[in-house]
């Protein structure tokens, strides 16, 4: 199957397009398109966290669980935003978490696109939702795909950071070999966890130590 995906991902991922389960996820999303559901993010933005961060450039894998399910929220990254729009909770707190561990102050933006160039893998679990629904395409097939992608970052990339927050992503950990890379845990950044081990998890700054100590360039996470 030909998909539109940035041409190294197309390369690491190109057995995985021709599997069964892909092919179903394809008619999956026709189906649903014509019982006239509403899907985000648009169909050119699906794979838009592959198209921002090539896979030899993946430094860091921030894990999501869907994208956002309210109208103009999602544009293929986890947690980010397009400019113009108010950053939901959960990205409230990561800013705040931010403002802690580094000192970096961030106001006029959710969009988090510079993280993307960087390095910094924006991947949720399920690349698809229904409007106003969340979880609504869990069963998709979606995450038999992404759990091919972080294993394939895993086997394939060293010295990854992979920032794995609530229980949901802490156990994609069983998919990372923990000795090449850095599995960084935590609780949610949702309103309803972050006070639960989130907040001060400094996992930031952690990641840049990590990343400078096997001469990797740190990451800048101002916007």
């Amino acid at each position: 199957m030909d998909v539109n995906i940035e041409a190294s991902w197309k390369e690491e991922l190109k057995g995985e397009f021709d599997k069964p389960y892909f092919g179903q996820i394809v008619c999956f999303l026709k189906e649903e398109k014509q019982a006239g559901k509403v899907i985000y993010p648009p169909g050119k933005l699906i794979f838009n966290a592959f198209d921002k961060t090539p896979f030899d450039k993946v430094k860091v894998v921030i894990i999501g669980q869907d994208p956002y399910h309210n109208a103009g929220q999602a544009h293929g990254l986890s947690f980010s935003v397009p400019d113009g729009v108010a950053p939901p909770p959960s990205l409230v707190n990561i800013f705040k978490e931010l403002q802690s561990d580094l000192n970096i102050t961030i106001h006029h933006t959710g969009n988090l696109e510079p993280w993307t160039r960087q390095g910094v893998l924006l991947l949720n679990a399920s690349l698809t939702v229904v409007a106003n629904t969340p979880n609504s395409h869990a069963q998709a097939g979606w995450h038999t795909f992404t759990d091919e992608v972080i294993r394939h970052v895993s086997a394939d990339k060293e010295h990854v950071v992979f920032m794995l927050w609530g229980k949901f992503a802490q156990n994609k950990a069983e998919l990372i070999d923990s000795s090449r890379h850095l599995v960084l845990k935590a609780a949610h950044p949702s309103p309803f966890s972050a006070h639960s081990g989130f907040f001060g998890s400094g996992h930031f700054s952690k990641a840049n130590q990590w990343l400078q100590q096997q001469g990797e360039k740190p990451i800048d996470w101002s916007l």
